[in-house]
């Protein structure tokens, strides 16, 4: 592999091509699978309930289906009411019990209520994973579209904000866990997605300041992936036109990662397994790129 790769805008360090794919912790891609690589054995979760926002696609499709395959009762939102539909009955057919409630992190008055119905439903809270994040087209700052910008830190910052807010009442008195999503581009500053890499900066700021306040009753932690494969991967692929070798060139196992993978690691964070784990950032990525 070479050492630089050329766009029709710059010639790219083979680092920082991985620009346009550090946003593989929003919530897009492909579902969850029937029994996925490294999985929780089943029932390691029994009796447990869980939130997952952003779950009608991609990791946060897959970490319900895992959730549920553990033995968690799972309520998960987005604002893609037919994915979210189809993605309750997928896990349905498998034996899992969740339920999809529509409902839009931007809007603190919608997540309120999404933790309200799953709690009035279930009858508590044990676990929330607040992965609901959306990415950008990559561009300098100079040119970065500033609505977009504004749309990026509502969905990937406040509105983690939000969700551990109205989660976190209840969490402390079930002794649960949090697990929020951040990014490799929130561990490492990379050109071109700055409204991304701040946003998941921020996050692990404030999983790291919540773990301080909470952490006598609730673990606390954030995860951040590295490159996974979804239809984001395709986009980047295309918009840096490079190939997925090249892609995943500077990554000790040279390969991408996929959402089930990341579940598994939510379900191991969520589990009894971790027990003396909080305050952390647990990278996903086949080998930190720093």
């Amino acid at each position: 592999m070479t050492d630089a790769i050329t766009s029709d805008k710059m010639v790219l360090p083979r680092r920082d091509i991985l620009t346009g794919m550090l946003v593989a912790g929003a919530t897009v891609g492909a579902g969850f699978a029937a029994k996925p690589a490294g999985a929780q054995a089943p029932g390691v979760l029994q009796g447990k309930v869980a939130i997952v926002t952003g779950g009608t696609s991609g990791i946060g499709a897959a970490t319900a289906g895992v959730l549920a395959q553990a033995g968690a009762k799972v309520a998960f939102n987005g604002r893609r009411e037919a994915l979210g539909r189809e993605v309750e009955g997928r896990i349905r057919a498998t034996g899992g019990e969740v339920v999809y409630i529509k409902s839009d992190v931007r809007d603190a008055h919608q997540v309120e209520r999404f933790v309200a119905e799953t709690v009035e439903r279930y009858g508590r809270l044990d676990i929330a994973f607040n992965n609901a994040g959306i990415d950008l087209p990559p561009a300098p700052i100079a040119d970065t579209d500033i609505a977009g910008f504004d749309d990026q830190i509502a969905t990937n910052l406040r509105g983690v904000f939000i969700a551990m807010k109205y989660e976190l009442p209840h969490l402390v008195r079930s002794e649960g866990v949090m697990i929020n999503m951040s990014s490799i581009g929130g561990r490492h500053a990379f050109p071109n997605i700055v409204a991304y890499g701040a946003s998941k900066a921020a996050v692990i700021h404030m999983t790291r300041a919540a773990a301080q306040e909470y952490g006598r009753h609730v673990r606390i932690n954030a995860i951040a992936p590295g490159a996974i494969e979804t239809p984001m991967l395709e986009r980047v692929r295309r918009d840096w036109k490079v190939t997925t070798e090249q892609l995943v060139g500077p990554y000790p196992m040279r390969r991408a990662g996929t959402p089930e993978e990341v579940a598994s690691l939510v379900v191991f964070l969520a589990s009894d397994a971790s027990s003396y784990i909080s305050g952390h950032v647990i990278g996903i990525d086949g080998g930190d790129l720093a």
